[in-house]
């Protein structure tokens, strides 16, 4: 059985800024002492936008890496998409908090868009493929 080593630490990496994320939500929840919703707060709804959407993209990212690398096995070429998708994913989380349009919001809506149809273009051959 493969050890799918990049989905493995592309899933650790992702489980560390969600849980940043979260933290960073709780803060504002805590400060401002609002439970449920944003209260009209524009740092808590940046900040619960980021983390949603985070939680929006890694799920299907993480099963096209898995997929890609059972069918294929380790590869630089996923290792380096995963790199792409963190650091997009990271600097669209700071851009959150930022006025927008902001360089690192879009870097990181481009940089996640552009690692979902590399995976999704990438298990679409593999699976055409073996058809």
């Amino acid at each position: 059985m493969p050890e799918l080593e990049v989905t493995t630490f592309t899933a650790a990496i992702c489980g560390l800024i969600y849980l940043v994320l979260s933290y960073r939500v709780s803060q504002v929840r805590l400060s401002e002492r609002i439970s449920l919703g944003d209260g009209g707060h524009a740092d808590l709804m940046a900040r619960t936008r980021a983390h949603a959407n985070f939680g929006e993209y890694v799920p299907i990212i993480l099963i096209l890496i898995a997929l890609i690398e059972f069918e294929t096995g380790y590869s630089v070429a996923l290792g380096i998409v995963s790199a792409i998708f963190i650091l997009a994913r990271i600097a669209h989380a700071i851009g959150m908090g930022r006025p927008s349009p902001n360089k690192l919001r879009v870097s990181g809506i481009v940089g996640t868009w552009a690692a979902l149809a590399g995976l999704s273009v990438w298990a679409l051959v593999l699976a055409v493929r073996t058809i």
